[in-house]
């Protein structure tokens, strides 16, 4: 988690096998899914709920492994997490 004056980022990552590059700008679209049993609604309701909020949600590759998602808020005057 990172706070700037005017800002709040919060990052997730992991050490998987990262985002695979054909399927990155997929990940947000409703339905889109690469498990068997998935729905593909996850990233999908999370981006919709951030939005509504004015925020911004990605996902990008760690150099070495995994991947790590991230969103962004930004603060409204004299707010403080």
């Amino acid at each position: 988690t990172m706070q700037s004056p005017d800002m709040i980022i919060v990052s997730v990552s992991d050490s998987g096998t990262g985002i695979d590059e054909a399927k990155k700008n997929k990940l947000f679209e409703p339905f889109f899914t690469t498990k068997k049993d998935g729905l593909g609604m996850g990233l999908r309701i999370c981006r919709a709920i951030i939005d509504a909020h004015g925020g911004r949600i990605w996902g990008e590759n760690n150099p070495d492994a995994g991947a790590t998602f991230s969103f962004s808020f930004k603060l409204k005057g004299g707010e403080s997490i």
